[in-house]
């Protein structure tokens, strides 16, 4: 188990950069989020969300000499270089995608059990051998995201929000301790998107799960999260209440024509 506790953030990125050849996806981002915060991440498509949160589960490696990037007091990467052990590091962090990242020939019990992998032998999951406890386990997680009736379906027979609360359930049997959410409901319509949004707030009120989610639809960043990161050509140029947000930030955020990123253009005036 990791570092969880109130004396250590949640999560430190410092002065952390990202390169994909001559371009700079993430300029030099400075974050610190504190356990228990649910915090949204917004900005137009390009603008370096998804860079920024795969960088900090470990699956993109930041510009050599970058800074720092501390997950519960834990190194993940510094200087451009994983840490050592990295895959335990991992377990504290669960990762929801877009694309819901299921095997569709997989039930979506079996998708949910990966969730398990990293504290089992390897053979073991490869059989799927998983102990009594961690089904159990599957299956409260699958009631209480509210698909369990759907546990024994292939995930490709799965509409868009059953997937991703499918892959909610997985986080919740991981264990882990937070979730980093790259536009969730971005392919989702408005219901299922609600209900996606709804779980993801009560795992952060009820357990204390600190939640990280990108998203496109800023009105839904404003209901759910009380704080908002907004970035735009990879710079974090707003970091603050989600309430203080207003019209001027918008249009500094996202152009002139920042009603599109609004379900209801009411949201903020």
């Amino acid at each position: 188990m990791s570092k969880n506790t109130k004396d250590v953030p949640a999560l430190n990125v410092d002065d952390t950069s990202v390169a994909f050849g001559d371009f700079v996806a993430l300029h030099n981002a400075n974050m610190v989020v504190n356990v228990g915060e649910m915090v949204a991440l917004i900005g137009a498509s390009g603008s370096g969300k998804s860079t920024l949160l795969r960088t900090i589960d470990g699956l993109q490696l930041a510009a050599p000499g970058s800074g720092r990037i501390e997950v519960f007091g834990r190194k993940v990467q510094r200087n451009g270089v994983f840490a050592k052990g990295l895959h335990y590091r991992r377990r504290d962090m669960g990762m929801i995608f877009q694309s819901f990242n299921l095997v569709g020939r997989l039930s979506l019990f079996a998708n949910v059990m990966i969730g398990a992998l990293g504290r089992i032998p390897v053979w073991r999951g490869a059989l799927g051998l998983y102990p009594a406890a961690d089904r159990v386990l599957a299956m409260q997680a699958l009631e209480r995201v509210g698909v369990a009736e759907f546990a024994g379906r292939r995930a490709s027979k799965l509409s868009g929000g059953q997937k991703q609360r499918g892959a909610i359930a997985r986080a919740l049997v991981q264990g882990a301790q937070m979730i980093l959410a790259d536009e969730p409901i971005a392919s989702l319509d408005p219901v299922s998107a609600r209900k996606v949004m709804e779980q993801l707030q009560e795992l952060n009120e009820r357990d204390g799960i600190t939640i990280l989610v990108s998203l496109h639809q800023v009105d839904f960043a404003i209901r759910y999260c009380k704080r908002v990161v907004a970035l735009k050509e990879g710079r974090i140029i707003y970091d603050g209440l989600a309430k203080d947000m207003t019209k001027e930030d918008m249009i500094t955020i996202y152009g002139s024509e920042y009603e599109d990123a609004f379900w209801s253009t009411e949201a903020i005036q």
